[in-house]
């Protein structure tokens, strides 16, 4: 048996992961890599970032005062994006909201994200890829055996919203993406969702369907519309002292916004992916980084993450409900299920990649 070492500092720790260090005092690599970026590059829970953050916001209205929208953001019904969207609202931002509806919503998410686009007036756009395709190409990726089944999902919403910044002249994408709660991401196991060549060869080798309903957006294309100045992402939430806790209760208390769970539970396939495909396959548990991230925001103690970490990552009831969806809607029986699950794992570069896309990624950080 592997002796499992965890970071004296954060949760992160080497149990599946051989890309983690530790210094003489224990501490790893991820949290001190992470602490380097607050009040330096990153993240800016202070004055500082109330002066970014004004002078964000005054650029974007001066730059739109023409216009119908000051700036596009994605809405998931996650925590993040509804924060930011609720900001945005009380900064007096007019806001195109697009959604990406997988079929995989929970009624939970549907009703958030109802309520808080009520509250706040922001009109919302909604694209639902068609479902056989989609399901098809999900399937694919699980019988690929790869780390992130959730790259078809994450490509298809950001060719919809790239588009939409094209129709619509919106310069700015306003991301939930944020320090506070993600400062800290376990390497490997994961990859880059524009790598276009990679989803089809996947789905060559793996579906049974055609993909030519769904759209997609290569790494190129998003770096061509990148350099040439029609999209400009910004991160407001590393502007502000963002806290979980205190998201929560600012959004139940505007718009009755009703807690899921925890982070990502706000769609059943990226829940199952996170919860339970990744622990099982490839012995991954997210909430280590999670919860380290917190620990380094300093919105929790390293004792108070511990004691999460060892409590059971979901519920039995609630995944086997999740599951069974899952089955229904890609069209596997338990036993199908079952032997996609204990199929030997593969990284995703096990299959054809884009020639350049390593270089582009590059440059698009």
């Amino acid at each position: 048996m592997k002796e499992i070492k965890y970071c004296t500092r954060c949760v992160m720790n080497n149990e599946a992961d051989p890309h983690i260090t530790f210094d003489e005092d224990g501490v790893c690599n991820y949290c001190t890599e992470a602490l380097t970026h607050i009040n330096t590059d990153v993240y800016f829970p202070n004055e500082e970032g109330e002066k970014r953050l004004k002078e964000m916001i005054d650029k974007i209205k001066s730059e739109n005062s023409e216009k119908k929208y000051d700036c596009i953001m994605g809405i998931s019904g996650g925590l993040d994006s509804a924060y930011l969207a609720y900001l945005g609202y009380k900064w007096g931002l007019r806001i195109l909201a697009v959604h990406i509806d997988d079929g995989y919503d929970t009624e939970v998410s549907k009703e958030n994200i109802r309520k808080l686009c009520k509250a706040a007036n922001i009109e919302m756009r909604t694209i639902t890829p068609d479902a056989e395709q989609f399901n098809d190409l999900t399937l694919a990726y699980m019988k690929a055996g790869v780390p992130d089944v959730a790259v078809p999902q994450d490509n298809i919403l950001f060719a919809f919203l790239y588009d939409t910044v094209e129709k619509e002249g919106i310069k700015y994408f306003l991301s939930g993406g944020n320090f506070a709660l993600e400062c800290v991401l376990q390497k490997g196991n994961g990859y880059s969702a524009m790598d276009v060549t990679n989803i089809k060869d996947i789905h060559k080798k793996f579906g049974t369907k055609g993909i030519d309903k769904l759209k997609f957006i290569t790494s190129y294309k998003k770096y061509m519309r990148i350099k040439k100045g029609s999209v400009v992402t910004l991160r407001p939430l590393d502007l502000i002292d963002y806290n979980r806790e205190r998201a929560f209760k600012e959004l139940a208390e505007f718009c009755d916004f009703e807690y899921y769970g925890s982070k990502h539970l706000e769609n059943i396939l990226t829940a199952f992916i996170q919860l339970y495909w990744l622990p099982k396959k490839f012995g991954v548990d997210k909430r280590s980084s999670h919860l380290s991230s917190m620990v380094v925001s300093g919105q929790m103690t390293r004792e108070e993450a511990m004691a999460e970490l060892q409590k059971p990552a979901y519920d039995e009831t609630m995944m086997n409900e999740y599951i069974g969806i899952i089955k229904k809607k890609l069209g596997l029986t338990d036993e199908a299920f079952d032997e996609i699950m204990n199929r030997p794992t593969h990284q995703h570069t096990e299959y054809k990649t884009e020639k350049f896309a390593p270089f582009i990624r590059k440059l698009l950080k």
